[in-house]
């Protein structure tokens, strides 16, 4: 079945529940718990939903996983409105679920207004048409994946991402700790901007935290390796398409006492600096040290703590 641009939006168009309380379904990308991705563009949709004014979009968001999100119920989203101000409304939202809080974020957005510009130079790499797509690359290598996560790693995805230097997520070999992709929606997405910001902070947290393993030749399929996302933020520069090809460039700078920090940038094919993403994981090398976490991304992604 084609999974589209489309099927995401449906799956960020939140149900209203009562003044300010959101409902989002959820939808099992192969790692047995709510993807992070999902959970960062629901609570922005929530959070936009109580901006009144029509003249501002989201321009910075800071979120914590705190706990792994439950793929059979439903996630309820509570927005508290901090501030309205003249430029600037602040929001924070909190994602609950059996009673408890799965993630926090906080969320600023900023009306249209004219400065100074500058940015750095957008890497030169290959276009996307000379790339091969990832989901056909792991379909070729299918007899490698566990049988019981086969037809869900394999699966359509909404999102025609392209590696421009692949990895082995079987065999990986150390290199340096930068991974570049180009990206896209399946399909047009239509205009509306927080459209385009809701899928590009879900596509921000795929992959990210598999940046920190490259130098070390590992892969979240090691069985004694679980890593699990902890914050993620992301600033919007500019206002972009992701139904258009957006470079995504990722590295890790540090990792020590468990943790790795990640950072990545989007690139319209103009070179335009469009949004800027931080990360940090914890990435344990022993594995799994209680019974109520979770295991980690088979899929070779990051796990997430929501």
């Amino acid at each position: 079945m084609t999974y589209t641009a489309r099927d995401l939006v449906d799956l960020f168009d939140l149900e209203p529940v009562e003044r300010n309380i959101y409902r989002g379904q959820n939808r099992d990308i192969g790692s047995g718990r709510i993807f992070g991705g999902q959970v960062l563009a629901q609570a922005l949709v929530a959070a936009r939903r109580t901006v009144e004014t029509e003249d501002r979009a989201a321009h910075s968001l800071h979120g914590y996983f705190i706990l792994p999100g439950d793929l059979e119920i439903p996630a309820v989203y509570f927005v508290d409105r901090l501030r309205d101000g003249r430029s600037f409304t602040t929001r924070r939202v909190t994602g609950i679920q059996h009673g408890r809080a799965i993630f926090n974020m906080s969320a600023s957005f900023h009306k249209t207004e004219d400065g100074i510009a500058h940015q750095d130079e957008m890497p030169d790499v290959l276009p996307p048409e000379a790339l091969e797509s990832e989901i056909d690359i792991i379909r070729r290598s299918a007899e490698r994946i566990p049988e019981p996560l086969r037809s869900l790693l394999t699966q359509d995805r909404p999102l025609d991402r392209r590696p421009v230097a692949p990895l082995d997520p079987f065999r990986p070999k150390p290199d340096r700790p930068v991974r570049r992709a180009w990206i896209r929606t399946v399909g047009d997405l239509g205009d509306d901007p927080l459209d385009h910001q809701a899928v590009l902070a879900y596509a921000s947290d795929y992959g990210l935290l598999r940046a920190a393993l490259v130098p070390h030749g590992r892969t979240f399929f090691d069985r004694d390796l679980m890593g699990a996302s902890l914050d993620h933020a992301i600033w919007f520069h500019r206002p972009f398409r992701i139904d258009d090809w957006l470079l995504y460039v990722t590295e890790s700078t540090v990792a020590s006492g468990a943790r790795a920090f990640t950072r990545g940038t989007f690139f319209a094919r103009d070179g335009t600096l469009v949004a800027s993403v931080a990360q940090e994981g914890v990435i344990r090398t022993g594995g799994w040290p209680a019974r109520d976490e979770k295991s980690a991304n088979p899929e070779g992604d990051e796990g997430d703590e929501a």
